[in-house]
C-alpha cells in the first residue's frame, strides 16, 4: 500500500516537465470556474474542521474506553505530525507558486490570499490522512467509503477554485495517505511488537 502511493507521488514529482505543466494548466483550466457553487466551497472550508474533530474524537474516545486504546493517542498525534512535516518539507523542496500566480488571466481563485506554496496541497493531504486514519482504525466499508469521498471532494474543490494544480492535489492524497499508513506500520514494528515480547518474558 505504502509503496503504491509512493509511486503515485513519484510520478507527480517528475511531472514539472513542460509536457506534464502543460498538462496540469490545461486539465486545471478545464475545471476551474469563475463562480464555484457553495458545495465546492464549503468542502475546501471543512477540511480543518472535520480533520481536528475527527482526530481530537479519536483521541478522547480512545483515552476513556480502556488503558491499551490510551497508548494509541501518541499514534494519533503522530500521524498528523508526519503528515503536516511531509507537506510543509516539500512545500518549500518544490517551490511552486499557485496557478493563479504563475497564470493569472488563466485561472480564477477563489481566495487568491493564500501565500503558501502550492505542491503538494495541504488541504489534501489532510483530508486524505484523516481518511486513511478511519481506514486503518476501524476496517469497515461505511466509514471508509464516506471518509474517502470526503477526502475526494475536498482535493477536488482545490481545483475547482483555482487553488492547486491537479499534481498538487494527487501528490497531497499520496502524502496523506502514505503518512497514515507508514505511522501505522511504525507503530506496530516498534511499540507494538515490544509490547508482545515483553508480555512473553
Amino acid at each position: 500500500m505504502i509503496k503504491t502511493f509512493l509511486s503515485f507521488f513519484i510520478v507527480a514529482v517528475f511531472n514539472f516537465n513542460s509536457f506534464g505543466q502543460n498538462f496540469d494548466i490545461n486539465l486545471l483550466q478545464k475545471i476551474n470556474t469563475a463562480n464555484p457553487s457553495p458545495f465546492w466551497i464549503n468542502a475546501t472550508n471543512s477540511a480543518y474542521p472535520i480533520t481536528i474533530g475527527v482526530q481530537g474524537g479519536l483521541m478522547v474516545y480512545d483515552y476513556f474506553k480502556s488503558d491499551s486504546t490510551r497508548g494509541m493517542i501518541p499514534k494519533h498525534i503522530g500521524e498528523k505530525l508526519v503528515v503536516l512535516v511531509f507537506t510543509e518539507g516539500f512545500k518549500y523542496l518544490i517551490n511552486r507558486p499557485r496557478p493563479y500566480t504563475s497564470y493569472p488571466g488563466l485561472i480564477y481563485p477563489y481566495d487568491n490570499s493564500e501565500t503558501a506554496l502550492s505542491f503538494p496541497s495541504g488541504h489534501t493531504s489532510l483530508a486524505f490522512n484523516t481518511a486513511a486514519t478511519l481506514s486503518i482504525r476501524f476496517h469497515k466499508w461505511y466509514i471508509t467509503a464516506p471518509a474517502y469521498l470526503w477526502a475526494s471532494c475536498v482535493g477536488y474543490s482545490r481545483l475547482k477554485l483555482g487553488e492547486h494544480y491537479p499534481t498538487d492535489v494527487l501528490a497531497g492524497a499520496a502524502i496523506g495517505i502514505g503518512s497514515a499508513y507508514l505511522v501505522d506500520w511504525l507503530n506496530k514494528k516498534l511499540f507494538l511488537n515490544k509490547k508482545k515480547k515483553s508480555k512473553s518474558l
